[in-house]
């Protein structure tokens, strides 16, 4: 999950700017932050959130994700590999969600499900930057 982090009311101007990130996981939150660290990324992140510690199941937990994080639903993005589960519940939840298209339904082993036409869509996450311009967020 990304988002845009304006300073919320009360805070100090002085607050981070720009992009805010952190992981949304249904996986075990220390085997994800493991993982993090090992490819050296756990510091980029500040939070791996899991349905469990938020104390509600996706989709609701994106929304809870945001209050967790203090942002808007409006301004957060969600990247995921799952059409329905990832980036279509995201969009119903208030966030902005693009589609990590690998080329595999990862349910029924066969090709990506089509996408509504409206659906951000990328192959790699080296092609993120270039779409988040496109976003609310």
């Amino acid at each position: 999950m990304l988002s845009r982090c304006p300073a919320l009311p009360g805070e100090p101007e002085t607050a981070p700017q720009g992009p805010r990130l952190a992981v949304l996981t249904n996986g075990d939150p220390g085997q994800q932050r493991a993982k993090l660290a090992r490819f050296g990324l756990l510091d980029y992140f500040e939070a791996v959130l899991t349905p469990t510690e938020l104390g509600v199941a996706k989709p609701v937990a994106y929304a809870a994700a945001c209050r967790w994080m203090r942002t808007d639903p409006a301004q957060a993005v969600n990247v995921g590999d799952m059409l329905e589960s990832d980036v279509n519940a995201a969009a119903l939840a208030g966030l902005t969600g693009i589609w990590l298209d690998r080329g595999v339904d990862f349910i029924t082993g066969g090709p990506s499900p089509v996408a509504d036409e409206a659906v951000l869509r990328i192959e790699r996450l080296t092609d993120l930057p270039g779409h988040l311009s496109r976003t609310r967020a």
